[in-house]
Protein backbone atom coordinates (compact mmCIF):
# COMPACT_ATOMS: atom_id res chain seq x y z
CA UNK A 1 0.00 0.00 0.00
CA UNK A 2 2.49 2.81 1.17
CA UNK A 3 4.16 1.91 -2.37
CA UNK A 4 1.12 2.26 -4.23
CA UNK A 5 0.73 5.61 -2.25
CA UNK A 6 4.65 6.67 -3.25
CA UNK A 7 4.16 5.69 -7.20
CA UNK A 8 1.03 8.11 -7.50
CA UNK A 9 2.61 10.99 -5.44
CA UNK A 10 5.84 10.60 -7.76
CA UNK A 11 3.17 10.67 -10.89
CA UNK A 12 1.36 13.65 -9.47
CA UNK A 13 5.10 15.23 -8.96
CA UNK A 14 6.55 14.27 -12.65
CA UNK A 15 3.14 16.15 -14.12
CA UNK A 16 3.85 19.21 -12.26
CA UNK A 17 7.36 19.41 -12.88
CA UNK A 18 6.83 19.69 -16.51
CA UNK A 19 6.01 22.99 -16.42
CA UNK A 20 8.40 24.25 -14.11
CA UNK A 21 9.78 27.33 -16.10
CA UNK A 22 7.43 27.12 -18.35
CA UNK A 23 4.47 29.48 -19.44
CA UNK A 24 0.96 27.32 -19.74
CA UNK A 25 0.27 26.06 -22.98
CA UNK A 26 -2.74 27.64 -24.89
CA UNK A 27 -5.41 25.22 -25.31
CA UNK A 28 -5.39 23.70 -29.08
CA UNK A 29 -8.82 24.62 -31.18
CA UNK A 30 -8.04 21.78 -33.63
CA UNK A 31 -10.58 19.06 -32.75
CA UNK A 32 -13.22 21.43 -31.15
CA UNK A 33 -17.06 22.40 -31.91
CA UNK A 34 -15.55 25.40 -33.04
CA UNK A 35 -12.83 24.09 -35.16
CA UNK A 36 -15.23 21.78 -37.18
CA UNK A 37 -18.15 24.20 -37.24
CA UNK A 38 -15.98 26.75 -39.20
CA UNK A 39 -14.07 24.45 -41.75
CA UNK A 40 -18.04 22.65 -42.40
CA UNK A 41 -19.53 23.17 -45.53
CA UNK A 42 -21.62 25.96 -45.36
CA UNK A 43 -25.52 25.34 -46.15
CA UNK A 44 -26.91 26.54 -49.28
CA UNK A 45 -28.52 30.26 -49.33
CA UNK A 46 -32.35 30.69 -48.99
CA UNK A 47 -33.42 30.26 -52.84
CA UNK A 48 -35.44 33.91 -52.04
CA UNK A 49 -32.43 35.60 -51.87
CA UNK A 50 -31.11 34.87 -55.50
CA UNK A 51 -34.33 35.30 -57.27
CA UNK A 52 -35.67 36.09 -60.38
CA UNK A 53 -34.30 39.83 -60.58
CA UNK A 54 -31.47 39.44 -58.55
CA UNK A 55 -28.36 40.27 -60.72
CA UNK A 56 -30.46 43.56 -61.98
CA UNK A 57 -31.19 44.83 -58.72
CA UNK A 58 -29.13 47.64 -57.34
CA UNK A 59 -29.41 46.21 -53.73
CA UNK A 60 -29.06 43.01 -53.42
CA UNK A 61 -30.88 40.66 -50.38
CA UNK A 62 -28.35 38.81 -49.48
CA UNK A 63 -26.21 38.88 -46.08
CA UNK A 64 -23.06 40.45 -47.90
CA UNK A 65 -25.42 43.52 -49.37
CA UNK A 66 -25.10 46.85 -47.63
CA UNK A 67 -28.55 46.16 -45.92
CA UNK A 68 -28.27 42.95 -45.26
CA UNK A 69 -29.06 40.89 -41.85
CA UNK A 70 -25.58 40.05 -40.86
CA UNK A 71 -26.62 38.80 -37.57
CA UNK A 72 -25.30 35.19 -36.41
CA UNK A 73 -27.53 32.65 -38.01
CA UNK A 74 -26.39 29.39 -39.23
CA UNK A 75 -23.48 27.01 -38.06
CA UNK A 76 -20.44 28.49 -38.18
CA UNK A 77 -21.56 32.11 -37.69
CA UNK A 78 -19.69 34.36 -34.58
CA UNK A 79 -21.48 36.65 -32.74
CA UNK A 80 -20.78 38.60 -29.18
CA UNK A 81 -21.36 37.58 -25.51
CA UNK A 82 -22.02 40.43 -23.67
CA UNK A 83 -21.15 39.09 -20.05
CA UNK A 84 -22.11 42.08 -17.41
CA UNK A 85 -23.19 39.98 -13.80
CA UNK A 86 -23.65 42.19 -10.90
CA UNK A 87 -25.73 40.55 -8.32
CA UNK A 88 -25.39 40.61 -4.77
CA UNK A 89 -27.65 38.55 -2.30
CA UNK A 90 -27.39 38.85 1.36
CA UNK A 91 -29.27 35.68 4.36
CA UNK A 92 -29.29 35.93 7.93
CA UNK A 93 -30.96 33.55 9.77
CA UNK A 94 -31.67 33.19 13.70
CA UNK A 95 -33.04 30.81 15.55
CA UNK A 96 -32.86 29.91 19.52
CA UNK A 97 -35.26 26.96 21.49
CA UNK A 98 -35.05 27.02 25.79
CA UNK A 99 -36.51 24.38 27.93
CA UNK A 100 -36.82 23.80 31.98
CA UNK A 101 -38.33 20.66 33.16
CA UNK A 102 -38.86 19.84 37.08
CA UNK A 103 -39.95 17.06 38.56
CA UNK A 104 -40.50 15.57 42.37
CA UNK A 105 -41.97 12.36 43.90
CA UNK A 106 -42.29 11.50 47.35
CA UNK A 107 -44.32 9.13 49.47
CA UNK A 108 -45.04 10.53 52.88
CA UNK A 109 -46.91 8.56 54.89
CA UNK A 110 -48.50 5.26 53.40
CA UNK A 111 -49.95 3.06 56.16
CA UNK A 112 -46.27 3.49 57.67
CA UNK A 113 -44.31 1.89 55.50
CA UNK A 114 -42.69 4.65 54.24
CA UNK A 115 -41.26 5.33 58.00
CA UNK A 116 -40.08 1.92 58.42
CA UNK A 117 -37.97 1.84 55.21
CA UNK A 118 -36.49 5.27 56.48
CA UNK A 119 -34.61 3.47 59.24
CA UNK A 120 -32.65 1.76 57.03
CA UNK A 121 -31.46 3.92 54.57
CA UNK A 122 -29.03 6.22 54.86
CA UNK A 123 -28.68 9.21 56.94
CA UNK A 124 -30.30 12.28 55.20
CA UNK A 125 -32.53 9.99 53.07
CA UNK A 126 -36.33 9.98 53.39
CA UNK A 127 -38.94 8.44 51.13
CA UNK A 128 -40.64 12.15 51.70
CA UNK A 129 -38.73 12.90 48.95
CA UNK A 130 -37.85 9.74 46.81
CA UNK A 131 -37.63 11.60 43.79
CA UNK A 132 -36.00 14.93 42.80
CA UNK A 133 -35.31 15.13 39.08
CA UNK A 134 -35.01 18.97 37.08
CA UNK A 135 -33.28 19.22 33.55
CA UNK A 136 -32.51 22.73 31.52
CA UNK A 137 -31.68 22.55 27.35
CA UNK A 138 -31.01 25.27 25.45
CA UNK A 139 -30.07 26.18 21.80
CA UNK A 140 -29.36 29.22 19.94
CA UNK A 141 -28.05 29.17 16.05
CA UNK A 142 -27.59 32.02 14.47
CA UNK A 143 -26.24 31.89 10.19
CA UNK A 144 -25.38 34.71 7.94
CA UNK A 145 -24.59 34.59 4.07
CA UNK A 146 -22.82 37.70 2.06
CA UNK A 147 -22.77 36.89 -1.61
CA UNK A 148 -21.32 39.70 -4.33
CA UNK A 149 -20.38 39.13 -7.78
CA UNK A 150 -19.52 41.71 -10.53
CA UNK A 151 -18.32 40.30 -13.79
CA UNK A 152 -18.26 42.47 -17.14
CA UNK A 153 -16.94 40.61 -20.01
CA UNK A 154 -17.33 40.57 -23.61
CA UNK A 155 -16.12 36.95 -25.67
CA UNK A 156 -17.25 36.29 -29.07
CA UNK A 157 -18.58 32.81 -29.66
CA UNK A 158 -19.23 30.46 -32.65
CA UNK A 159 -22.80 28.92 -33.74
CA UNK A 160 -21.34 25.11 -33.75
CA UNK A 161 -24.60 23.45 -33.93
CA UNK A 162 -28.26 24.48 -35.53
CA UNK A 163 -30.69 22.54 -33.67
CA UNK A 164 -34.56 21.32 -35.50
CA UNK A 165 -36.65 24.06 -33.50
CA UNK A 166 -34.31 26.91 -35.01
CA UNK A 167 -32.23 27.40 -31.69
CA UNK A 168 -29.00 27.61 -32.12
CA UNK A 169 -25.97 26.25 -29.92
CA UNK A 170 -23.39 28.75 -29.12
CA UNK A 171 -19.59 27.98 -27.78
CA UNK A 172 -16.74 30.19 -27.11
CA UNK A 173 -13.34 30.43 -25.55
CA UNK A 174 -10.83 33.07 -25.11
CA UNK A 175 -7.40 32.85 -23.70
CA UNK A 176 -5.22 35.30 -22.76
CA UNK A 177 -1.27 34.55 -21.56
CA UNK A 178 0.53 37.80 -19.16
CA UNK A 179 4.11 36.22 -18.29
CA UNK A 180 3.16 32.57 -16.87
CA UNK A 181 -0.12 32.93 -16.05
CA UNK A 182 -3.07 32.25 -18.41
CA UNK A 183 -6.39 33.45 -18.39
CA UNK A 184 -9.11 31.62 -19.88
CA UNK A 185 -12.98 32.07 -20.41
CA UNK A 186 -15.47 29.87 -21.85
CA UNK A 187 -19.08 30.60 -22.62
CA UNK A 188 -21.16 27.90 -24.09
CA UNK A 189 -24.99 27.94 -24.25
CA UNK A 190 -28.11 27.77 -26.40
CA UNK A 191 -29.64 31.07 -27.63
CA UNK A 192 -33.07 32.01 -29.72
CA UNK A 193 -31.92 34.00 -33.64
CA UNK A 194 -34.38 36.47 -32.59
CA UNK A 195 -32.65 37.38 -29.57
CA UNK A 196 -29.64 38.65 -31.22
CA UNK A 197 -29.45 42.15 -31.73
CA UNK A 198 -28.75 44.23 -34.86
CA UNK A 199 -25.46 44.46 -33.65
CA UNK A 200 -24.86 40.40 -33.61
CA UNK A 201 -24.30 40.88 -30.07
CA UNK A 202 -26.17 38.83 -27.40
CA UNK A 203 -26.34 39.30 -23.57
CA UNK A 204 -25.84 36.54 -20.96
CA UNK A 205 -29.56 36.65 -19.72
CA UNK A 206 -30.58 35.79 -22.76
CA UNK A 207 -28.95 32.10 -22.73
CA UNK A 208 -30.42 29.02 -21.90
CA UNK A 209 -28.38 27.03 -20.10
CA UNK A 210 -25.63 29.07 -19.74
CA UNK A 211 -21.96 27.71 -18.75
CA UNK A 212 -19.66 31.06 -17.97
CA UNK A 213 -16.57 29.97 -16.41
CA UNK A 214 -13.60 32.32 -15.94
CA UNK A 215 -10.12 31.47 -14.58
CA UNK A 216 -6.94 30.40 -14.68
CA UNK A 217 -3.82 28.75 -14.91
CA UNK A 218 -0.25 29.43 -14.03
CA UNK A 219 2.05 29.92 -11.31
CA UNK A 220 -0.13 32.39 -9.47
CA UNK A 221 -3.09 29.69 -9.47
CA UNK A 222 -0.62 27.21 -8.65
CA UNK A 223 0.44 28.90 -5.72
CA UNK A 224 -3.03 29.67 -4.59
CA UNK A 225 -4.21 25.94 -4.95
CA UNK A 226 -3.53 23.49 -1.74
CA UNK A 227 -1.09 20.69 -2.21
CA UNK A 228 -2.72 17.24 -2.92
CA UNK A 229 -1.65 16.17 -0.01
CA UNK A 230 -3.67 18.57 2.14
CA UNK A 231 -6.61 18.13 -0.20
CA UNK A 232 -6.66 14.38 0.59
CA UNK A 233 -6.30 15.33 4.10
CA UNK A 234 -9.27 17.22 4.17
CA UNK A 235 -11.12 14.88 2.51
CA UNK A 236 -10.52 12.06 4.72
CA UNK A 237 -9.64 13.53 7.73
CA UNK A 238 -13.13 13.41 10.43
CA UNK A 239 -11.96 16.63 12.05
Amino acid sequence: MKNLFAIVFLLAACGRLDQVGRAPEFSPLEGSYQHHAMYSTPLPEDVAEGGPGEDSSLWTAGRASLFGDRRAAQRGDILTVVIEIDDSAEIKNSTGRSRTGSEKMGTPSLFGIPQRIDGDMPEGASMAEAVDTSGTSSYKGTGNVSRNEKLTLRVAATVVEELPNGVLRIEGQQEVRVNFELRELIVTGYVRPADISRQNEITYDKIAGARVSYGGRGQITDVQQPRYGQQIADALLPF
